[in-house]
């Protein structure tokens, strides 16, 4: 399979991601490729740990393969995205509840389907040039592969101003924010990547860690807090244009480039993660995606950014007053094709 190379180095299972060209996106195969590795690397006494990382300059995993989604999406096949995302969301459990470490090297772009192969892990390894976000509002989404959950563990209201902003984060910013374990120079990577691969040993990333310095995450906790754990968006917005400073100026902005839908959705899914576990948060986040193609804004986003390039999407639901109730109401509905359970 060109997309993706699986194979055992020593005590290793490694898995590549090899679509560069692509920013490493994930497609279905390869979803289902790395959860066949896993089933039979979780029986087999020979292999210590996982360890998964991509080729590039750009990207780990920049997130789903969106425009094969459009393609379908626009000649009436629905059935492709769900299937994928089914499929896909079983992966991102398995990985968080696999019973052998699973090491992933968060270096350069991690996003959307990009996340949940490797913010679930249990060794997550970020760089001085990671760059992490779950941008989904700006397309039509909202933060899935188990996002909301990991954003609802974040650090007081980071959830909701990551979800709803698809601000980035920087290696250190992960540290911070508890979606990553170990910082390692990007000058050190590769030295790193052989060690793990040479002695199958996971005591090497103490010796490679260090300290990662400042998170501007960290350094604007006060304000993320005053705003975003207020009731509602238009209460967030507000503040934002009070406070003038120029961090929320940046998030305002990045507000009224979200889909007001999925902006909804995400605050709901997010404050909803915070009283349930993953499996929770997965089943809620599929019940969103899952109508997102038909009665969501999704195709609308994807032709914005990947299609067209426009980046001038057209809303369905132009204003947060527009936003139906029964369309939200959905989110605490089993979905039509029935809820997605592990």
């Amino acid at each position: 399979m060109t997309d993706i190379n699986i194979r055992i180095t020593g005590r290793v299972g490694h898995i590549t991601l090899t679509r560069p060209q692509a920013l490493n996106a994930l497609n279905h195969a390869m979803a289902l490729a790395i959860e066949k590795a896993l089933d039979a690397w979780e029986k087999d006494d020979n292999i210590a740990f996982v360890l998964i990382d991509a080729e590039g300059e750009k990207a780990f995993c920049a997130g789903g393969d969106i425009a094969d989604f459009y393609r379908q999406g626009t000649t009436g096949n629905h059935k492709g995205a769900r299937s994928f995302w089914r499929d896909e969301y079983r992966l991102n459990a398995k990985i968080a509840n696999y019973s052998k470490p699973y090491v992933a090297l968060m270096d350069r772009i991690v996003m959307g389907g990009g996340v949940g192969i490797s913010a679930h892990g249990s060794h997550r390894i970020v760089t001085d040039r990671t760059m992490l976000a779950m941008p989904e509002c700006a397309i039509g989404l909202l933060p899935d592969v188990g996002g909301t959950y990991l954003l609802a563990n974040t650090p007081g209201a980071c959830g909701e101003y990551l979800g709803l902003t698809g601000a980035h984060l920087s290696g250190a910013d992960c540290l911070y924010a508890g979606v990553a374990d170990y910082y390692i120079p990007s000058e050190k990577l590769n030295e790193l990547h052989d060690a793990l691969l040479q002695d199958g040993d996971l005591s090497v990333l103490e010796a490679f860690h260090e300290a990662p310095g400042l998170s501007r995450l960290q350094e604007q906790q006060p304000i993320i807090n005053s705003v975003f754990s207020l009731e509602t968006i238009p209460e967030m917005m507000a503040m934002l244009a009070d406070i003038g400073s120029d961090f929320s100026m940046k998030a305002l902005k990045a507000f009224k480039h979200g889909a007001p839908y999925s902006q909804m959705a995400t605050l709901i899914a997010i404050r909803d993660a915070r009283n349930g576990d993953l499996e929770q948060a997965l089943r809620n986040e599929y019940r969103f995606v899952s109508i997102s193609t038909t009665e969501g804004e999704f195709l609308e986003g994807i032709r914005a950014a990947v299609i067209d390039k426009d980046r001038n999407p057209v809303w369905k639901f132009p204003t947060l007053a527009d936003v139906p109730k029964t369309l939200l109401a959905k989110m605490h509905q089993a979905a039509e094709d029935g809820d997605f359970k592990l």
